[in-house]
């Protein structure tokens, strides 16, 4: 072969490798003499696949920045939470207010009557009050008003003003008469209209009272109890038929004196048991009388054949 058309065949191979390299497709290996070395064939990659991180015909380059240079990732600033909270700043406790001033006086020490007692069955209702009501404003019932405004930051005068009367209506209620006078000393009833004539023995159920009278007018008045449930004191009219100043009762032997018999086995007489338990006991049926001296004077006055006259 002529050196021309060596050179000839040169620039055209020349040429296909080229133009295959513009393709994007790799040149097949082209044997220009018979001392190069084959070379394997290589497939050309398909159309679908992508180039594999090793058949990249882009060399790893190196970033001419070092990684310390770089600048760091900003993350939000949490603010770091104490392991103990801050000590908080002294306050002082302010003085507790003053109690309101007292209003007038309604009732104080050395006054007596209804409306002590009344005082003293109330606290004695929410237990300020330790005794049975007696009506007389001493020391005792002092003391439980003093206590009773100090709980109820009333200013502790011992004496009932308007604002301790009004706080201890609110907390209380009506007193009964049994509550005013659980010891006696209540005022007798009105008197049945049996009781306006003659010499009779007065005597009400409802204020436990008898009340011996002589033409209407009263003359003494005890305090009396009556018997149970289960033996009752009769009611009605009677008249004394038999008196007897030591009698003892064969029925129960126990004594009954200055008995004064009105119906049966059923009379007037003084009860040492009244006396020393007042009204948490009763009576067989007879009425009771605890003054001895008070029972005395009437048994008396009174005559054989006078009425007794017993209502609620």
């Amino acid at each position: 072969m002529s050196r021309d058309a060596t050179a000839r065949g040169r620039a055209a191979a020349g040429a296909v490798v080229a133009l295959a390299l513009a393709c994007g497709c790799t040149a097949q290996a082209v044997e220009t003499t018979s001392k190069d070395k084959k070379s394997p064939a290589t497939r050309p990659p398909s159309a679908n696949s992508s180039p594999t991180p090793s058949e990249s015909p882009l060399k790893k380059m190196k970033s001419p920045v070092s990684r310390a240079e770089l600048p760091q990732s900003r993350t939000p600033d949490v603010p770091s939470t104490p392991s103990t909270p801050p000590p908080r700043p002294r306050t002082s406790t302010p003085p507790p207010p003053a109690p309101p001033e007292p209003g007038p006086v309604v009732l104080a020490r050395g006054q007596d009557g209804r409306k002590v007692r009344e005082l003293q069955a109330r606290l004695r209702q929410i237990g300020w009050f330790g005794q049975n009501p007696t009506g007389t404003y001493g020391p005792v019932t002092a003391t439980a008003v003093e206590g009773f405004q100090g709980k109820r930051g009333l200013l502790r005068t011992g004496a009932t003003d308007t604002r301790t009367w009004d706080r201890l209506l609110a907390m209380t209620r009506e007193p009964t008469k049994a509550e005013l006078y659980p010891d006696g000393g209540m005022p007798p009833a009105k008197p049945d209209r049996r009781c306006l004539t003659g010499r009779v023995m007065c005597i009400s159920k409802e204020s436990r009272t008898l009340t011996w009278m002589v033409d209407g007018k009263a003359v003494t008045t005890v305090d009396v109890r009556f018997g149970s449930e289960y033996t009752p004191t009769r009611e009605g009219e009677f008249q004394v038929f038999w008196k007897n100043r030591d009698h003892v009762s064969t029925l129960y032997d126990t004594p009954m004196p200055y008995a004064m018999f009105f119906s049966g086995g059923q009379a007037v007489h003084y009860s040492s048991d009244f006396a020393a338990r007042g009204y948490n006991g009763a009576s067989h049926g007879c009425v009771n009388v605890r003054d001895k001296k008070g029972i005395a004077k009437v048994y008396k006055q009174v005559r054989t054949g006078d009425k007794v006259v017993i209502y609620k």
